[in-house]
């Protein structure tokens, strides 16, 4: 069987960093720059924001995590936890209004072995879905094909908060 290649130049920046680099929590970084568009921070609130994953699952794959350094839901004080799931939900409606998708997948990884990858940083996945999103090309393919690019998708969601 021949190689396949999945060109992914974008990720050239990750993997190229060293590994004290990597060790920044991404989640901070982004939060504490003011280059919002650059970092793809959709949302600033007093105890939470929003991010768009830069691995997406789909287009519109939106991260939601509190501002405040903390690894666990269980640190989350009464006021984060409900300022984030508030915060879910207008994003829910967000990209059901601008992305139109026919369903979502919302949920959280807490630990490395669960799938985080970040673990140092709490934070909500929401995944829109598309009938037929799980085509031939990831089941047979192996391959996920994500259909317009994140600069693409936060301009069109940055509009959507506007109106």
């Amino acid at each position: 069987m021949a190689m396949e290649r999945l060109w992914a130049p974008w990720r050239a920046v990750y993997v190229t960093k060293s590994d004290a680099e990597k060790a920044e929590c991404i989640f901070c970084a982004k939060l504490n720059d003011t280059r919002d568009r650059e970092n793809h921070l959709l949302v600033r609130r007093e105890r939470c924001f929003v991010l768009l994953n830069i691995y997406p699952y789909n287009s519109g794959h939106l991260l939601v995590a509190p501002n405040r350094h903390v690894a666990d839901i269980t640190e989350l004080t009464p006021e984060e936890a409900l300022a984030l799931f508030q915060l879910t939900q207008e994003m829910v409606a967000l990209l059901r209004r601008v992305m139109k998708p026919h369903g979502f997948n919302v949920g959280i990884n807490l630990g490395r072995v669960a799938g985080a990858g970040y673990p140092g940083h709490f934070h909500i996945h929401i995944v829109p879905r598309w009938d037929g999103d799980t085509s031939f090309m990831p089941v047979v393919g192996d391959v996920k094909v994500i259909s317009e690019t994140l600069d693409q998708t936060y301009a069109k969601l940055k509009e959507g908060l506007e109106l």
